[in-house]
């Protein structure tokens, strides 16, 4: 694994740790809703395929989200600011 991919992992998994340390994704104060980057289990709120937070079936899921700070959703990869599929 290169660095810059290691080092995306590290920001990844923080981001997920922090997610769910949180039940309720707080949006406000810069943050934005990223979807399609969420591992299993730890998405921030309701899906179209999951009934709440912490409930989304695959990772990566299309319709899954995790609140991030605003402008890194689209430095991730498969990081998209609308739900996919």
């Amino acid at each position: 694994m290169t660095k810059s991919k290691l080092a995306m992992a590290s920001v990844m998994t923080g981001i997920i740790a922090l997610g769910a340390a949180t039940a309720t994704p707080a949006l406000a104060g810069g943050k934005e809703k990223c979807y399609g980057v969420a591992k299993a289990g730890h998405n921030d709120c309701a899906t179209n395929n999951s009934s709440c937070a912490g409930t989304s079936k695959t990772d990566n899921q299309g319709d899954a989200f995790v609140a991030v700070p605003k402008g890194l959703c689209g430095k991730l990869s498969g990081g998209s600011l609308t739900p996919k599929g």
